[in-house]
C-alpha cells in the first residue's frame, strides 16, 4: 500500500548541504560515463559514493587501479585514498547518497529499437532503498519521455513515495568524450531538466559545484531531446562525409583534400572527417532512439534513417576497397592474411564498443581471410554480447617480422603511437580509412589505398 507522502519542506537544507559539500553524490553505473563524473565531483570536495554490480571495478577503485586508460593510476589512486569517496557493490547503501546519478548503457536490440534492460533493471534494484528527500537523475541517453514515462513511475510503484511531494527527479544528459585532452567532464556544460521547478534548482546548485556551466531547460523531456539532437546532427554529417568520400574517389579526387580547404571557411562551414564506419557508445545508437519513438507519434524520420544506412554501408565499402587493393596485387581476399591495426572505435581510447573494425574483421574472415589486428591499447578481446566470437584474441606484437607477414593492413583506428613510417616500410599494401598514411616518407605506388 502507497505511505501516506507529504510535501517536501527540505529543499534549503539540502541546497545548504552541497553548499557546505555535505551533501553526498551517489553514481550508479562506473564506467566511461561514472567514473569521470565520480572523480570531477570529488575533485570539489564533494562526498561521493560509486556503485557498480561489478566487482572488479569497485575492487580497483578501492585498490586505485585503473581501468579505463585515458583516466590512468594517478587519479584512481588519489580516489583510493581519499576520506570522502568509496565505491561499492552494497546497493543497500543508496540511502547514505543524497542524490543518485544514473549512468548505465542504453544500447539497442537485435531490432535495432531501445533496449531499457540495464536503465529499467538499475531502478528496479535502487528503488527499495530509496528515501525521502533524494534526487535521481538519470544520464544515459534515451527517447525523449523516458524520465517521465518509465523512470518515475517504477520509483513510484516500487519505492511507495511520490516524486511530487517526496523526492526528486531530474534528467542530465552525459557529454562524454573519452581520451578528449581539451574538454573533460568538469569543462563540459551540462544540460539539466527536472521534474518540477525545486528539482531543476537542487539539479543545477549539484552540479554548479563541479561543471564550469549549467544550461536550464524548461523539462526533462526536452534535456532527452537535446543529447539526441546533439549526436544526430554529429551522424548526418558524418554520413554526409562518407558519401562524399565514395563520390569523389569515382572522379579521381581526395576528400581529405577537399574537406581541409573547405575547413578554411571562417564561416558557416563545419569540419567532419570521413572514415570505416561509426563506433562508440553514442553515434551508432541514439539516432534510432529517436526514430523509434517518432514512430509512435506516426512521424517519419527519413534524414536519420538515411544517415544511418549511408554510416552502416561504409565498412562494406572499405571491403570493397580491400578487395581492389589485393587484386591489384594479384591477391584474393581467400587465403590472404589481413591485419587491422586500430581495435578502438576512435585515437588514443581503449573503447572498442561498437567499433566498425569488428564488422570488417568478420567480412574478412567471412570471405576467407585469416585476420588479426594490432592495437597498443587493446591488448585482448573482452567478451561481449555482440562480438563473443572474437574474445580472447590478442592484438598481434607490432615489429617488422610480424607486420610484415600480412598480405594487407586495413587502418581502421589511426592511434597516435602507432609508427605509420616504420608500416610504410614493413608492408606492401595499405588501406587507409583514415588519412594517416598521407604524406609519409617512402610511400611507393600502388602501395597504400585510401578507403
Amino acid at each position: 500500500m502507497k505511505q501516506e507522502t507529504y510535501a517536501v519542506t527540505t529543499l534549503d537544507a539540502l541546497l545548504e548541504k552541497i553548499e557546505n559539500r555535505t551533501f553526498t553524490v551517489g553514481i550508479v553505473g562506473l564506467g566511461y560515463v561514472g567514473l569521470p563524473l565520480m572523480w570531477t565531483f570529488h575533485e570539489k570536495k564533494m562526498p561521493v559514493l560509486g556503485f557498480d554490480i561489478d566487482s572488479d571495478k569497485v575492487d580497483a577503485i578501492n585498490a586505485g587501479r585503473s581501468y579505463i586508460k585515458h583516466l590512468g593510476d594517478p587519479m584512481m589512486q588519489k580516489l583510493s585514498g581519499s576520506d570522502i569517496c568509496d565505491a561499492t557493490t552494497d546497493f543497500s547503501r543508496i540511502p547514505e547518497a543524497d542524490a543518485i546519478l544514473l549512468c548505465v548503457p542504453t544500447p539497442l536490440n537485435e531490432h535495432r529499437e531501445p533496449d531499457m534492460t540495464y536503465v529499467e533493471g538499475t531502478v528496479r534494484t535502487i528503488a527499495p532503498h530509496l528515501r525521502r528527500d533524494q534526487l535521481v537523475i538519470l544520464e544515459s541517453t534515451t527517447w525523449p519521455g523516458t524520465t517521465e514515462e518509465l523512470i518515475i513511475p517504477l520509483l513510484e510503484q516500487i519505492s511507495g513515495l511520490s516524486a511530487d511531494s517526496d523526492f526528486f527527479v531530474a534528467y542530465s544528459p552525459e557529454r562524454e568524450d573519452p581520451g578528449n585532452a581539451n574538454f573533460n567532464t568538469a569543462k563540459i556544460p551540462k544540460v539539466v531538466g527536472g521534474h518540477g521547478e525545486d528539482a531543476l534548482r537542487l539539479s543545477r546548485a549539484l552540479y554548479d559545484t563541479a561543471i564550469v556551466q549549467t544550461v536550464p531547460v524548461s523539462d526533462t523531456r526536452t534535456a532527452e531531446a537535446v543529447k539526441l539532437t546533439e549526436n544526430i546532427f554529429r551522424s548526418v554529417n558524418i554520413a554526409l562525409v562518407n558519401e562524399l568520400k565514395v563520390v569523389f574517389h569515382a572522379m579521381g579526387i581526395d576528400v581529405h583534400e577537399v574537406l581541409d580547404a573547405a575547413a578554411t571557411k571562417p564561416f558557416g562551414f563545419m569540419k567532419f572527417t570521413p572514415g570505416p564506419g561509426l563506433g562508440g557508445h553514442c553515434i551508432p545508437i541514439d539516432p534510432f532512439y529517436l526514430t523509434w519513438k517518432a514512430r509512435q507519434y506516426e512521424q517519419n524520420t527519413r534524414f536519420i534513417e538515411l544517415a544511418g544506412e549511408v554510416n552502416t554501408d561504409m565498412p562494406r565499402y572499405v571491403l570493397r576497397r580491400t578487395i581492389e587493393a589485393l587484386n591489384a596485387h594479384k591477391k584474393s581476399v581467400n587465403g590472404s592474411r589481413i591485419l587491422l591495426v586500430g581495435l578502438a572505435y576512435k585515437p588514443d581510447v581503449d573503447d572498442d564498443r561498437e567499433s566498425p573494425t569488428y564488422k570488417l574483421m568478420d567480412f574478412y574472415k567471412e570471405m576467407g581471410a585469416e585476420v588479426s589486428y594490432y592495437d597498443p591499447f587493446v591488448p585482448v578481446i573482452k567478451p561481449s554480447r555482440e562480438h563473443g566470437h572474437w574474445a580472447g584474441t590478442a592484438s598481434v606484437a607490432w615489429d617488422r617480422d610480424t607486420i610484415s607477414g600480412f598480405d594487407a593492413v586495413v587502418i581502421s583506428t589511426n592511434h597516435s603511437e602507432v609508427d605509420y613510417d616504420q608500416l610504410a616500410v614493413w608492408t606492401e599494401c595499405v588501406i587507409d580509412t583514415r588519412n594517416a598514411m598521407n604524406g609519409r616518407e617512402g610511400i611507393r605506388e600502388g602501395q597504400v589505398w585510401k578507403s
